[in-house]
């Protein structure tokens, strides 16, 4: 179907800014706060993980890592592996996850509020279906 990425593009680029514009109130980023977010929901995680989770080279994990370590968010502790460096958050970290997902619940409501049940289930059922897609498109190419 024709128009699809553009429709997807006109919806992803003015909500990023709004996550943005929200987040920039504690110093953050989106692309800081996806970290946050896999190491709270995931616990102590390495930087492999939370890369593969986000389709991101390492070494761009190891950069908002390294900012998130700046800002006394996360920090590393030991690992079983030497060579892996293993994250968590720290105090600070946990309460500013607290604040930024209530601010987050409460912009999610807003821009969602004026679709029916039916209507949310059937967006994210579709949002699955091209995440599959997409995923066993990736399986084939590699």
């Amino acid at each position: 179907m024709e128009g699809f990425l553009q429709q997807y593009l006109r919806l992803y680029r003015p909500l990023i800014s709004s996550l943005n514009e929200l987040l920039g109130k504690y110093n953050l980023s989106y692309s800081l706060w996806q970290v946050i977010y896999y190491i709270k929901h995931h616990g102590p995680s390495t930087l492999v993980e939370i890369a593969k989770r986000y389709s991101v080279e390492k070494p761009t994990i190891t950069r908002r890592v390294s900012c998130l370590e700046d800002l006394q968010l996360v920090e590393k502790i030991e690992s079983r592996d030497r060579r892996e460096k293993l994250m968590q958050l720290t105090p600070k970290g946990e309460e500013l996850y607290a604040a930024c997902r209530k601010e987050i619940s409460n912009l999610e409501r807003k821009i969602l509020e004026k679709l029916s049940e039916n209507e949310l289930q059937s967006f994210f059922e579709t949002l699955s279906k091209i995440r599959q897609q997409l995923a066993e498109k990736e399986g084939k190419q590699k």
